[in-house]
């Protein structure tokens, strides 16, 4: 029997905060209590926050490591294991590596990416080597022809715990805005005009040939397998009743104010970047994290693509929201945990996983000291 005893923590618990001591056994929580403690061994928080390891569902954040500049494949499997550590020293103990299958350009380096990313995760894994607990989240392009195909080879993993269906044809969701689009899509290289129409004839023209078949098939399938489906970019409210309609249980970053109102009245839960709220704002234009969170029509908040964002929209909706550190904490831990059902973690209490981490406030934010996984220390 394996036992660490944490005191003088300041413990965040799913509805309360306070100075106390937990004891783990077992890569379990046993006890939390509140109060001091002289309890001899145990390992003194110095007052520092105690809260649950963060549970992130979707991060592209494995992307940027397999490609650190444009036209630049680094290792896999190095860039999967910094990928990694990156998480752990963020808080984040839990985290779907979100995997865009299905691509318009079969060079891109998505389309290179998908099944490379999928196997040198499964490889790390086999090999030990891996700090904290990696599930996987497929994107499923919906407006791909190739998307089936790809994700036949994949429902059926038992790693498998989100899928999401997404649609990014320009003119319309994400990137209604064209001219926003234009510049991110130029971020590595210049379209002439002619180019820019090409391209957008040819989306128009996959949108119109595979989008709602393939949607269709996709959700179905999920829903077979009882694997929770989210709706990406959501923008109108006739998304929404779609996704509603079809059984879907999540808004992922609903694009407007009446998106996300029309996801509330539905019960889905909505899914909100959290670069957008620490940014104060979207980076392609659409509605701000904080003010849905202001309007009560936020629920889990996700890095995805900044690992240590996470942890930073916790005191984010703290100090400039007012939401009680309790609820805050949920939005990265509980919350999330629970929608993709995963039961046995996101908050501190007897009988959870002690997925941990020890968090020292400076000035409106916080600091990553130490990080637990089944309490074992990883970072």
């Amino acid at each position: 029997m394996s036992e660490r005893i944490l005191r003088n923590a300041r413990i965040v618990t799913a509805d309360d905060c306070f100075v106390g001591t937990v004891r783990i056994r077992d890569g379990l929580v046993s006890e939390v209590a509140s109060g001091a403690s002289t309890c001899l061994g145990a390992e003194d928080m110095e007052g520092d926050f105690l809260m649950p390891g963060l549970v992130e569902l979707h991060t592209d954040n494995l992307e940027k490591h397999m490609l650190p500049r444009p036209g630049v494949h680094w290792d896999p499997y190095s860039a999967t294991v910094v990928h990694d550590a990156q998480c752990a020293s963020a808080g984040i103990t839990t985290v779907l590596d979100a995997v865009m299958i299905g691509s318009r350009d079969q060079e891109s380096v998505r389309a290179r990416m998908q099944e490379t990313a999928i196997t040198s995760m499964e490889r790390c894994r086999d090999d030990g080597v891996l700090r904290v607990d990696h599930l996987l989240h497929l994107r499923c392009e919906v407006a791909a022809a190739d998307i089936l195909s790809v994700f036949e080879r994949h429902i059926d993993r038992a790693d498998l715990k989100l899928i999401s269906v997404m649609d990014h044809t320009a003119g319309q969701r994400q990137w209604r805005d064209l001219a926003k689009y234009r510049q991110y899509m130029e971020r590595n290289g210049r379209y002439t005009d002619e180019s820019f129409r090409e391209m957008l004839a040819a989306q128009r023209e996959g949108h119109e040939e595979w989008a709602a078949g393939h949607r269709c098939t996709v959700v179905k399938a999920a829903r077979a397998r009882a694997i929770p489906v989210a709706s990406h970019d959501d923008t109108e409210i006739e998304h929404v009743i779609e996704a509603s309609g079809e059984g879907i249980t999540m808004s992922e970053f609903p694009t407007t104010v009446d998106a996300a109102a029309a996801a509330r009245a539905a019960g889905m839960e909505i899914i909100m970047g959290a670069p957008n709220l620490v940014r104060g704002g979207s980076h392609s234009g659409n509605v701000s994290a904080a003010e849905l969170a202001e309007r009560g029509l936020l629920d889990i908040l996700s890095s995805d693509y900044v690992p240590t964002s996470l942890l930073m929209s916790v005191f984010e909706l703290h100090h400039s929201l007012g939401w009680p550190l309790p609820r805050a904490v949920a939005s990265v831990s509980r919350t999330p945990a629970r929608a993709v059902g995963l039961f046995d973690r996101g908050e501190i209490a007897a009988g959870h996983r002690a997925d941990l981490i020890r968090v020292r406030p400076r000035e409106r934010n916080g600091v990553v000291m130490s990080t637990w996984v089944k309490g074992a220390r990883v970072a």
